[in-house]
């Protein structure tokens, strides 16, 4: 298979969490910082997330969350380069103009033929990927690395699409940073969402992990690095 590098890189409470809520207003990191024994070592998160690579996956719905669509003063070029996923859409013309002036380069990809992104096509840092029915994944990756040429991408979108992007093949390290919660919450988002396995032969989407690393952090923080074995052999 032919596409870049990919590491998901995602910070979550112990029980596998990365929201600490089922709605758009509950966040991690709209609310780590006000609990008492999380708040204190968050910031490793955040150094940690600088030295991720120069490419970054996300999707439109956790871009919203964060406060892509809120207007900002003073919005400054940085070095990294996003790819949005974002079919509804969920960035309206605020979001899109921030990331054009904030991105690198700023590739949307979309089914949506009337995303706003499409008034501000004219962008030279702006590329829009557009697939009429469904995103093919698979294509998408190799277009990134063969067009684009992306070699090496980090990825920080929701549970659902994680799942699919795990379940295709396409994410081949993980860097995970355990925040020291549980927060519970069967709607909760975790880190690999999707549709549950039921048959027998639905085995093979379950990827095994080969630990590379586990650095312990501050305030009872944990990094774990693991090699995803994508191709999974049943016995």
């Amino acid at each position: 298979m032919i596409k870049p590098m990919t590491t998901l890189f995602m910070l979550m409470s112990v029980d596998g969490k990365i929201s600490t809520g089922s709605i758009d207003d509950r966040d991690v990191d709209k609310d780590f910082p006000h609990i008492e024994g999380i708040s204190k070592g968050l910031t490793q998160y955040y150094d940690i997330e600088k030295t991720t690579d120069l490419f970054s996956m996300n999707s439109g719905k956790v871009m919203v969350k964060v406060g892509a669509n809120k207007p900002k003063e003073n919005i400054g070029k940085i070095p990294v380069s996003f790819i949005i996923i974002d079919n509804q859409p969920h960035l309206n013309d605020i979001g899109v103009d921030y990331f054009i002036r904030m991105s690198k380069n700023f590739y949307l990809v979309t089914t949506n033929k009337n995303h706003p992104a499409f008034q501000r096509k004219k962008e030279s840092n702006l590329h829009i990927i557009y697939y009429k029915d469904h995103i093919d994944f698979i294509n998408l990756f190799e277009k990134l690395k063969t067009v684009y040429k992306i070699d090496q991408m980090t990825i920080q979108t929701g549970g659902t699409l994680n799942s699919v992007l795990l379940r295709e093949k396409l994410i081949d390290k993980l860097n995970i940073v355990i925040a020291p919660a549980l927060i519970g919450g069967k709607d909760t988002a975790t880190l690999v969402d999707g549709k549950s396995l039921q048959e027998l032969r639905e085995l093979e989407y379950i990827k095994a992990l080969k630990l590379i690393n586990v650095i312990k952090l501050d305030n009872s923080y944990l990094q774990l690095k693991y090699e995803i074995i994508n191709d999974t052999k049943l016995i």
